[in-house]
């Protein structure tokens, strides 16, 4: 007789599921509710960037060697991916927790398409699409659900991304001299 030995994976750490309940209420009372947020960058040379959000320590944005950064840090257009990914994420994993479905497993990897060559506008300045033409998400997902129930889970959190919704709709975008 043969042995199966069967591994189960340690659930992610969830969020309180009476926190997501409480900011769910406060949404729905108050459904208009519009926050700004606020960051400051400063540029330290080259093209490497601090960022300062609320009291974090800076983050930092840099250019990779091929378009003349230090490659210290992820580029702004990688940097968009990464809050991509990151907002899938917080919305697969709210919902997961407000479902009932405990995660063993989440893991996104995203790949963007970006023409380069008008590099700030000093390269070809040629009519061109500028920012992404496509971005790909795929979701590495495991859970006590069914395939279907994931599947509903990645598409529902899709739906409701704020950063995926500001890449599929125009955005009011005012950049002014101080």
């Amino acid at each position: 007789m043969t042995e199966t030995t069967v591994t189960t994976k340690a659930p992610l750490r969830p969020v309180s599921k009476e926190g997501l309940e409480t900011l769910a209420a406060n949404a729905k009372a108050n459904p208009n509710v519009v926050k700004s947020l606020k960051i400051k960058t400063v540029c330290e040379g080259q093209f490497r960037n601090l960022n300062f959000v609320r009291d974090l320590p800076e983050h930092v944005i840099d250019e990779p060697p091929g378009l003349l950064g230090q490659d210290t840090a992820p580029n702004p257009s990688e940097a968009v991916l990464a809050a991509l990914g990151s907002c899938l994420s917080v919305g697969i994993h709210a919902n997961a927790v407000m479902r009932g479905i405990t995660l063993t497993k989440l893991e996104l990897e995203l790949e963007g398409d970006i023409n380069i060559t008008g590099v700030w506008g000093i390269g070809d300045l040629s009519e061109k699409r500028l920012g992404f033409t496509d971005v790909r998400v795929k979701v590495d997902l495991e859970g006590d659900a069914s395939r279907e129930a994931l599947e509903d889970l990645v598409a529902h959190s899709n739906v409701w991304s704020p950063v995926a919704n500001t890449l599929r709709n125009p955005v009011n975008v005012d950049v002014s001299l101080a």
